[in-house]
């Protein structure tokens, strides 16, 4: 008898230890942060100087610029769309939330999503052009960029810089 109460009083505490050494390894299990995706770029008017090229050379940045981040997936289907608007800076920082990747190789940010000039509010500056592919979609650079929060990572990517074109550009004055 004296045998059976000590077996009981042995296993339950061997019980106890398993349950509390459980617990403990569920509570210390590491969760991985929440991964934001961020893109940023610059806008800016392309100088008259340069129509036709990809120079930036003398651009002014556009302020209250338009841009768009669309994202399609692996069978070219929109799964994200969201338009922004550049600080007086011509500066532009997207976050996009809710982005979700179906497949997280074919749909990763790099391959899936692309930045679009969508409108300028300068009346003298509001045609697109293609400098960096801005028309089309310009593709997204990973450089390296991630903010760590407490809660979550942001890994920031960058687009452009894009580019609108002036709609009258005067005709270069020829010396003779």
């Amino acid at each position: 008898m004296a045998y059976t109460k000590l077996t009981i009083m042995l296993s339950s505490l061997i019980i106890l230890q398993l349950v509390s050494i459980s617990s403990a390894s569920a509570t210390n299990k590491t969760v991985p942060k929440a991964v934001e995706v961020v893109v940023e770029g610059m806008v800016f008017c392309q100088s008259c100087k340069y129509f036709g090229t990809w120079s930036l050379d003398e651009a002014k940045p556009v302020g209250s610029a338009k841009v768009s981040v669309v994202c399609k997936n692996y069978k070219n289907r929109v799964t994200y769309y969201k338009t922004f608007q550049t600080e007086a800076s011509g500066y532009f920082y997207a976050e996009l939330k809710g982005y979700e990747m179906s497949n997280p190789i074919l749909d990763h940010p790099l391959h899936a999503c692309h930045v679009k000039l969508v409108s300028s509010p300068l009346e003298g500056c509001n045609l697109l052009s293609n400098i960096n592919y801005g028309m089309y979609g310009g593709p997204l650079r990973y450089e390296d960029k991630t903010l760590y929060r407490k809660e979550y990572e942001v890994v920031v990517y960058a687009a452009g810089p894009l580019a609108f074109r002036p709609s009258y550009c005067p005709p270069e004055e020829t010396h003779a």
